[in-house]
């Protein structure tokens, strides 16, 4: 019989940090971005095109006073085109000190995941296509879940869009 005072102390675990994000769809797909990085989510309204604009720059729309760019990430990601409907929405984002907006099919929901959901992307070939921008993906109940850092995807050299056409 062990003595009352023989317990072993169990190590403190450290709370698993949560992280929240807003979710949307692009075609079939189901995609999550930083709910820090959302300012607003609109109705699609037409864009004003910007002539010699790459074909994912839709133009872009005066929002209370300010310019913003709007992308469509399905012409991004080289997704099959959709139509523009009723469904379609914008996320209003702050990125880099900047507003930009991005056309997606609908928004679903905003989620909480702890840090140990979020699992690795899986290594391509850099050549292949470009992951920098994917930094992991999460299973929420029988779907998988793109986490993107869009921060990082519409800074990047190919986008070159928000020093260029918010200004």
């Amino acid at each position: 019989m062990q003595p009352a005072f023989a317990r072993t102390a169990e190590p403190a675990q450290a709370p698993v940090r949560q992280r929240e994000f807003l979710t949307f769809r692009l075609g079939a797909e189901n995609y999550a971005i930083d709910i820090l990085k959302v300012q607003e989510i609109r109705g699609w309204e037409q864009p004003t095109a910007i002539a010699n604009s790459p074909a994912f720059i839709k133009g872009v729309i005066n929002l209370r006073g300010v310019i913003v760019p709007i992308l469509d990430l399905r012409v991004k990601f080289q997704l099959p085109q959709a139509s523009y409907d009723e469904f379609t929405v914008v996320i209003i984002l702050n990125i880099a000190s900047r507003v930009a907006g991005v056309v997606v099919d609908s928004v679903s929901d905003v989620l909480s995941l702890p840090e140990d959901a979020i699992r690795p992307t899986p290594e391509f070939s850099s050549a292949t296509f470009d992951t920098r921008y994917i930094p992991g993906l999460a299973t929420v109940g029988d779907e998988l879940m793109i986490l993107l850092d869009i921060e990082k995807l519409l800074t990047g050299a190919d986008m070159a869009l928000v020093d260029g056409a918010s200004h």
